[in-house]
């Protein structure tokens, strides 16, 4: 049931914005930013990637189609807070096993609602993502100048390594799921990893080591894997220099990679080139990307607010030595790369989510891709 309580989320630039309590109570602080997805409301809350940020739903009605246990991304929910302007006062959807307002009360995530989220969302991109916190309950009635001296106190997602954070305790091995024998074995570093990702590597042939953020290349070798991915994550890329110097030798080793979103970033530092924060990055399952090979256009699901600074429509030698390297896809928002192709080495990433858990699906043959590099190597290597 929906209370009645005050909340108010108040921004670093000392904007307040009132509305009511939704979820818990209490008082929580991130970065404020925003997604545009219409749909897919539980794969947000239950992204790691989004660890260390208060989501606005910039979609007005949220919770119809309330929650269920088969569209978790992960085992919990990962955002700081949650930001809607109408909550479902029902739920009506024949998959839903529980109330979304509920879900949120029991994992411990402070929401607000009644919120003007368009204004709100057009301020942040006007000014960028920015410090936010939402204070409701025994929080809400504190001062305003504290609580906005509490928003200002909080570090700034720039320079924050968040991977030991949301990265898996213990290895594990997630077998294939396709018929017959597997294709190959996968080293997945888990930096956030969404359970939809790890299913598409199965289903591709791929008996995957899921493996935390500290694992050294050596215990990699001493999995005698096939091939090397990165995964999703949240924090600032330039602070995860120790998964960059990993990815760095072991593609020296000559292991096929591929890498998706904080992959993407990872790969790039590894190549040698560098990486910046978006004003308020792209967050949705409707961002369209183009292809450059195929020179086809995909409508993809992001979720991220760093890029790599490579450039664009032409064909460079990567700083760190490992050949040439282009740029295999752009966004065409705002012309951000959003892939990376390696010409002399078995190595892409793409910024994007192929996986795509609430869609769109239009990149999933990205997997088939990373499959034929994977069988193509080997046969290469076993030739030689």
């Amino acid at each position: 049931m929906i209370t009645t309580e005050p909340a108010v989320l108040v921004l670093e630039d000392g904007s307040r914005y009132e509305g009511l309590a939704y979820g818990a109570a209490g008082e929580r602080l991130g970065e404020l930013v925003f997604t545009t997805g219409m749909t897919g409301y539980q794969e947000t809350l239950t992204d790691p990637s989004y660890a260390g940020q208060i989501v606005i739903q910039t979609a007005p009605h949220i919770g119809n189609t309330g929650v269920n246990a088969t569209d978790m991304e992960s085992n919990r929910y990962w955002v700081e807070g949650y930001v809607v302007r109408d909550p479902s006062r029902v739920v009506s959807n024949w998959r839903a096993e529980g109330d979304l307002e509920a879900a949120l009360r029991e994992q411990g995530v402070v929401g607000i609602a009644e919120v003007d989220t368009r204004a709100l969302t057009r301020r942040v991109r006007s000014e960028g993502a920015m410090r936010a916190g939402i204070f409701s309950g025994e929080a809400y009635e504190a001062d305003a100048d504290a609580q906005l001296a509490r928003v200002r106190q909080q570090p700034s997602m720039a320079g924050q390594y968040l991977s030991d954070q949301v990265t898996t305790d213990e290895a594990y091995l997630s077998p294939h799921t396709n018929e017959g024998e597997a294709v190959g074995t996968v080293a997945l570093l888990d930096l956030g990893i969404k359970l939809a990702t790890i299913r598409n590597l199965n289903i591709a042939g791929f008996d995957v080591h899921v493996l935390p953020a500290d694992v050294t290349a050596q215990q990699v070798r001493d999995l005698g894997v096939d091939a090397l991915f990165y995964s999703n994550g949240p924090g600032d890329p330039e602070a995860n220099q120790a998964q960059v110097d990993l990815l760095a030798e072991l593609l020296r080793d000559g292991l096929p990679f591929m890498g998706i979103c904080f992959g993407n970033q990872l790969l790039g530092r590894a190549l040698g080139f560098g990486t910046y924060k978006l004003p308020f990055g792209h967050r949705g399952i409707n961002q369209p990307v183009l292809d450059t090979e195929t020179n086809k256009v995909e409508i993809t699901a992001q979720n991220h607010g760093f890029a790599v600074d490579l450039p664009i429509g032409e064909t460079v030698e990567s700083p760190a030595g490992f050949g040439r390297v282009e740029v295999s896809h752009v966004g065409l928002n705002d012309q951000v790369v959003e892939g990376i192709r390696c010409l002399d080495i078995p190595a892409f990433s793409v910024q994007f989510h192929p996986e795509a858990a609430s869609g769109p699906h239009d990149a999933a043959a990205l997997f088939i891709r990373f499959r034929d590099l994977v069988l193509g190597t080997t046969t290469s290597t076993t030739a030689n």
